[in-house]
């Protein structure tokens, strides 16, 4: 099994003909992904890679049934291709598109909850159930089929964490990528119920980041789920006030500190990984029925301690 997307999945790639769009549909394609049909506006007619492209969503879905997207539209018209895709009925829609202003996102967002979409990002590296589908940009040999959830707002060191993983002989159920700005779809907590759903998830890996109070929202979930979960946390020397990267990841009025939120996730029973390449080792001591940090391992050291 996997959450989001896998092998039934059939894929529209809104942009399709634009360079990113091209290079990851081809890449998509190889990965054996399902993408059925790619939408340009004033472009129908044409093939992208052998794949149709239709001038709207609506086609798209009237000919080859396809249930979501990935968008690579830029930021000025991606309120509209996302509009476009959730009026059609997609279940799920992948925005890779970063820069979206603010107030779009919210409507995005609005939209797409009266609706029942879900929304993976804006600014995401996309989603991907290895072996089965990929939806987005994420370097494929990072990965391979297992049981450990990835949920993660930085894409970067998710790509290394799985890597990591990979090669522990520990593969993936699902990695989903919840994009970096402040307006997003998906949050942590509603990615984790899923994967506490999953039969195929033994156990989860949170990749946080300082900014805002998702990883603290998460802990508080964590705490009444039944598979272990393992945590990196980025943004440890990052100064208060300073965007470090995501739109998301700022400290504010003290809110958002790298402190604050390993020590809601320890508080939890995470097991909190100092650097990324500790995050293997972990998930291997978890799954061999290791106890949560402050048991079986040492505390997570903190700045000023």
């Amino acid at each position: 099994m996997a959450i989001l997307v896998d092998e039934k999945t059939r894929v529209v790639i809104q942009g399709a003909t634009g360079n990113q769009g091209r290079f990851h549909l081809a890449q998509m394609l190889a990965y054996g992904t399902r993408v059925a049909a790619g939408v340009s506006p004033g472009k129908g007619g044409q093939e992208v890679e052998g794949v149709p492209v239709y001038d709207t969503v609506e086609q798209a879905v009237l000919h080859h049934g396809v249930n979501a997207s990935v968008i690579f539209v830029p930021a000025p018209f991606c309120k509209d291709a996302a509009f476009e895709a959730i009026d059609a009925g997609l279940g799920v829609v992948v925005i890779i598109t970063e820069h979206i202003p603010v107030h779009d996102a919210m409507d995005i967002m609005a939209f797409a909850r009266q609706r029942g979409t879900v929304v993976v990002g804006p600014n995401t590296f996309g989603v991907i159930s290895p072996g089965k589908a990929k939806l987005g940009i994420m370097p494929a040999q990072a990965y391979a089929p297992g049981p450990v959830g990835i949920v993660a707002r930085s894409g970067t060191l998710s790509y290394e964490i799985a890597a990591a993983l990979t090669a522990a002989g520990l593969g993936q159920s699902t990695v989903v990528g919840l994009g970096g700005d402040r307006v997003a779809g998906l949050n942590f907590v509603e990615v984790l119920k899923r994967f506490e759903e999953d039969q195929a998830t033994q156990a989860v890996v949170l990749v946080g980041e300082i900014g805002g109070t998702a990883e603290e929202e998460a802990a508080e979930y964590i705490k009444g789920m039944s598979k272990p979960a393992v945590a990196y946390v980025a943004g440890r020397s990052a100064p208060p006030g300073k965007r470090m990267g995501h739109a998301g990841a700022i400290i504010e009025r003290g809110r958002g500190t790298f402190e604050g939120k390993v020590r809601a996730l320890e508080a939890a029973g995470v097991r909190v990984a100092t650097l990324p390449w500790e995050v293997a080792g972990l998930v291997e001591e978890v799954l061999s029925g290791g106890g949560p940090a402050g048991e079986t391992g040492p505390e997570t050291p903190l700045d000023g301690e």
